[in-house]
């Protein structure tokens, strides 16, 4: 996969940004630079979320939060978010983003002739396809919600409450139970009592599931219809968007082998960053916490704790840690692994492990890197005079931990054939390696694709002038809504 451009007429700071990344330059490094604020990291963000997310349901959340601020505006009915070409290695695949509402969908209804055909238009109306996966969300929680129900019952009888508390309320009425027949002039003592309480309130929640259900029977041929109809115009259905719908029109491609296409995609697109550069991702409580002051006590900020609830739904991603030792532990426990594979199949041990610590130290200037006997910890030696030295954390620079886990993290997930940005990826390095990340990356995985949002001239010289990208600056005006 290659990206070969991309288009973004009004995202928040990018305004009219038209960047191609040609796929026949070699090396495929394209280092892209701007003005602090210039909009590099959104760009590389809002390429990542669309192409890493929009075939896959569990990851949508980080969709609408990166597009939280981006509506429709007054009396308008579609809004274009960005235009991308994939090279697939044969041809070109544009995938144009869009929010649109209804009504747009009635125009193209009216240009086809169908608007007086009533049974079409009541049947094709895409705002159902985000209600019916709301609907399908819920349902698949319902074993949930009766577990939430047993508790609300314990809770009740334990207590013994001669009126229901509002907190008790208000988790009834999540579960759709608006009514509660109680009559606290009965004694806890009557087991009678106890079971029709019991059984009054499993009986509500039972016939509130059968309405969820009976919903999604009378909205699925309506969906189905809306999809097909879609679909007839080369356009997928991504997600719901608060007042609108998130919609894919997909030029060069079969329109049934867009879906697959899309996943194989996001599975081919990586987003390296400082934590603190993602804060678009997440809903805007925890991008404010990472500017509210850190109450004493706390394990951690609310921020760090939403990216590590991220990083297993949005694969993907890696932040530059100070070292990312998980990573690095599980790179050597691999080596292990397949070291004695090999001596159970041949009957003798191979020598993945001991090629791994020449690798890793080849990248520490010849300082050694292994773990613990028990592959809890990592360790980090130098040998001088035949001797080795432990080191420690003062003894290893920002810059060598850096480079080791960009190493670890592309050879551990065999990330190759695939689009690699990579966000302030020179920070903590010296001139010397920031000129040389470029030559480290094609000779790490050369299959790939790297995309480097930068400030670094020494990074820019190592490749042509063509190859470097500028996002230039533009004046912004706040439209009103």
């Amino acid at each position: 996969m290659h990206l070969q451009r991309v288009q973004v007429p009004d995202f928040r700071v990018l305004k009219d940004v038209d960047i191609t990344f040609e796929h026949d330059f070699n090396p495929r490094v394209f280092p892209l630079g701007s003005q602090n604020g210039g909009g590099k990291s959104t760009l590389l963000q809002l390429i990542f979320i669309l192409l890493h997310c929009s075939a896959i349901p569990e990851r949508y959340f980080a969709l609408k939060n990166l597009l939280s601020e981006f509506q429709l505006f007054k009396e308008q009915d579609r809004r274009l978010l960005a235009i991308i070409d994939i090279w697939d290695g044969e041809k070109v695949i544009e995938l144009e983003f869009f929010i649109c509402n209804d009504n747009y969908i009635n125009e193209i209804l009216l240009a086809d002739g169908l608007v007086n055909n009533q049974y079409q238009k009541d049947n094709i109306i895409i705002s159902k396809i985000g209600v019916l996966e709301e609907i399908e969300r819920r349902i698949s929680g319902f074993s949930n919600e009766e577990s939430e129900l047993q508790d609300i019952i314990q809770e009740i009888t334990s207590n013994r409450y001669q009126t229901i508390p509002d907190h008790i309320q208000t988790r009834l009425s999540k579960l759709g139970i608006s009514e509660f027949d109680y009559d606290p002039t009965q004694t806890w003592l009557d087991f009678q009592f106890l079971g029709k309480t019991q059984n009054n309130l499993k009986l509500q929640l039972s016939q509130e599931h059968k309405r969820i259900y009976d919903q999604v029977d009378e909205l699925s041929e309506d969906v189905d219809n809306s999809i097909k109809y879609l679909q007839s115009k080369n356009l997928e259905y991504i997600a719901k968007h608060y007042k609108s719908d998130i919609l894919c029109h997909v030029n060069n491609l079969d329109i049934d082998k867009v879906r697959q296409f899309l996943i194989d995609l996001s599975n081919k697109v990586f987003l390296a960053a400082p934590a603190t550069q993602i804060f678009l991702f997440f809903p805007r409580k925890i991008k404010k916490s990472l500017f509210v002051k850190h109450i004493s006590g706390e394990h951690k900020y609310p921020y760090f704790q939403a990216i590590d609830f991220i990083k297993p739904l949005l694969s993907g991603i890696f932040t530059y840690d100070f070292l990312a030792v998980d990573l690095l532990i599980d790179f050597f426990k691999s080596a292990r692994d397949k070291d004695f594979k090999q001596a159970v199949e041949t009957g003798e041990y191979g020598n993945n492990y001991k090629d791994l610590l020449v690798e890793l130290s080849s990248l520490l200037n010849n300082k050694i890197v292994n773990v613990d006997a028990d592959f809890l910890s990592v360790i980090f030696t130098i040998n001088q005079s035949n001797i080795n030295i432990k080191l420690y954390s003062e003894d290893l620079s920002h810059g060598e931990l850096k480079r080791l886990s960009i190493y670890c993290w592309l050879k551990y997930n065999n990330i190759k054939d695939a689009i690699v940005l990579m966000d302030e990826v020179d920070l903590a390095l010296h001139p010397d390696w920031q000129y040389k990340i470029v030559s480290d990356l094609v000779d790490w995985v050369p299959s790939n694709q790297y995309i480097l949002a930068t400030h670094s001239y020494e990074l820019c010289q190592a490749l042509t002038p063509s190859h470097v990208k500028v996002l230039e600056p533009k004046l912004t005006e706040r439209r009103s809504e």
